[in-house]
């Protein structure tokens, strides 16, 4: 990242700021500079993609993908220009593929499941009609989803029960544990983080 230090004038101070907040979370594993970087463009973030998705709940998840994406490929931004355009064009390219998936009308758990090089694994648990090969496969899919969720941490299997096995809100979930808000959301990310980690193993039984 050394380098990278070269030639930032053309940036404005915000822009030389968040710079500098991206060296530090990259060569001092700083956790304030990764607080503050979400803290100066999640709202942004989130009224952008809620304008897109016209949805408080996807707008709330795919908010914390795009910065776990970001915060994932950190090491790959270049100052060439702001960290905020390289942000949104991330949380902008999630979006989009995530309506891409909404249209075509698959129902998964969260919808999409990706590691940071995109790869994604759809588990799809609903739709309005099945024959009883479609049921019998479905069946599967949730007995081997179920089994992968019981590898997970308590209180992560709690979560992803909760929000996608029952579909309680995010709301609703915070009130039902009694925790902040914030502290669902950041832990369900870390859970389908998890969740992806195990689910890459059995790719093909899925």
């Amino acid at each position: 990242m050394a380098d990278k230090k070269i030639a930032i004038d053309h940036l404005s101070e915000k822009a030389q700021r968040d710079y500098a907040l991206v060296l530090n979370a990259i060569n001092n594993k700083d956790q304030q500079a990764y607080t503050d970087l979400m803290d100066r463009y999640r709202d942004s973030i989130f009224f952008m993609l809620l304008k897109m998705v016209n949805n408080r709940d996807d707008a709330d998840d795919l908010t914390i993908e795009a910065f776990g994406k970001a915060f994932s490929r950190l090491h790959q931004y270049t100052p060439n220009y702001a960290f905020s355009t390289w942000l949104f064009k991330i949380a902008t390219n999630n979006c989009i593929d995530f309506l891409r998936k909404k249209k075509k009308n698959v129902l998964s758990i969260d919808n999409r499941l990706e590691n940071e090089d995109g790869d994604s694994f759809m588990i799809e648990l609903k739709s309005q009609t099945r024959n009883p090969e479609e049921v019998a496969i479905r069946d599967q899919k949730i007995k081997l989803m179920r089994e992968v969720v019981q590898r997970l941490k308590p209180r992560y299997q709690t979560l992803i029960e909760m929000r996608y096995f029952k579909e309680m809100s995010y709301d609703e979930i915070a009130e039902e544990l009694s925790l902040p808000l914030g502290t669902v959301k950041a832990q369900l990310f870390r859970a389908r983080d998890f969740l992806y980690n195990i689910l890459k193993d059995n790719k093909d039984k899925i």
